[in-house]
């Protein structure tokens, strides 16, 4: 159920990552102008170049929304609307997004139009919509979380994007190129809602989005709405037969393969076994890649994500 509308006269304090998508960068910022400006919209638009520093931009938005009663607005991809989320949430501020990015699952699973103008007016008369959150340790993730082979995934898109640019083809030719390189199988104790068994997987992916989960066929998506996330796990497999798998999964049948188990939990403690026993894991948020101290502990967040959404 949607929240109160926002108050037409809340200022936005935009962050804008100019590396996120495609590089229609000034077009993006010139139109998020022209519409809050049209409709007499108090505004701040910051455009970071380096992503390095969408931390501190983020930080600075945050104190102005503070202190002018605003809201804060992503305009990115998945990755910085993360970084955004991450400032925003323990304040308790609206959350505004401006999509941009290859997947945006965050903004379309929340309604949110993908294009840069329609959700811009769409801000102007939005409503407070609590989301929940996911957390690994400290780290929050509104999409997925990771360990194992999905961060080698991204690792290796990242790597393919900078040779051959932003999009859904290249994106498919990095995962195949993981599928056939070398990976390893993770012996994993875990221990979900006071249950605990080990079990063994190239992979553990953790789904904090219903759109995401119903696109690969995960029977547990509605879970979300429960106040839980899902965990997806593959048994050992070859390249060939995980090539198969990858293949389910586009066509929405993941979740009825033998080779894939689901559950979804309110906690979920991970205790990578072997081939070794690290004191540190790659973990991926949002498709970032982080460094985390072992175990790992997956969970909703206690608060939830003043979102804006279309009303």
């Amino acid at each position: 159920m949607l929240g109160p509308s926002l108050p037409t006269d809340t200022p936005f304090y935009v962050v804008l990552n100019g590396g996120s998508g495609h590089l229609e960068t000034q077009d993006r910022l010139d139109t998020i102008r022209e519409v809050f400006t049209a409709a007499g919209r108090r505004f701040e638009l910051m455009h970071v170049k380096d992503p390095r520093q969408l931390v501190e931009a983020g930080r600075q938005a945050v104190a102005w929304a503070r202190k002018h009663g605003g809201a804060v607005v992503a305009a990115g991809g998945d990755g910085t609307i993360n970084a955004m989320a991450q400032q925003v949430l323990p304040t308790g501020l609206p959350f505004g997004v401006l999509p941009q990015g290859t997947f945006n699952y965050f903004g379309r699973a929340h309604g949110i139009p993908t294009e840069t103008r329609q959700a811009a007016e769409a801000l102007l008369t939005a409503r407070v919509h609590p989301v929940q959150v996911g957390q690994v340790n400290d780290k929050l993730f509104l999409v997925n979380g990771s360990m194992g082979l999905y961060p080698q995934l991204l690792d290796d898109r990242e790597a393919f994007k900078k040779r051959f640019g932003r999009s859904r083809p290249v994106a498919v030719l990095a995962a195949l190129s993981t599928l056939f390189g070398r990976h390893r199988n993770w012996v994993i104790k875990l221990e979900a809602d006071g249950e605990t068994k080990t079990v063994t997987t190239p992979t553990l992916f953790v789904g904090n989005n219903v759109l995401q989960l119903h696109q690969i066929g995960i029977d547990e998506a509605p879970a979300l709405r429960e106040g839980q996330l899902v965990a997806i796990m593959v048994k050992p497999l070859s390249r060939w037969a995980m090539l198969m798998l990858m293949l389910k999964g586009a066509r929405g049948q993941l979740g009825a393969a033998d080779q894939v188990t689901s559950l979804a939990f309110t906690s979920l403690t991970v205790e990578p076994r072997m081939p070794r026993k690290p004191k540190r894991l790659k973990v991926a948020t949002d498709g970032e890649i982080v460094w985390l101290q072992t175990p790992l502990r997956f969970e909703p967040a206690p608060q939830t994500l003043r979102l804006l959404v279309p009303g």
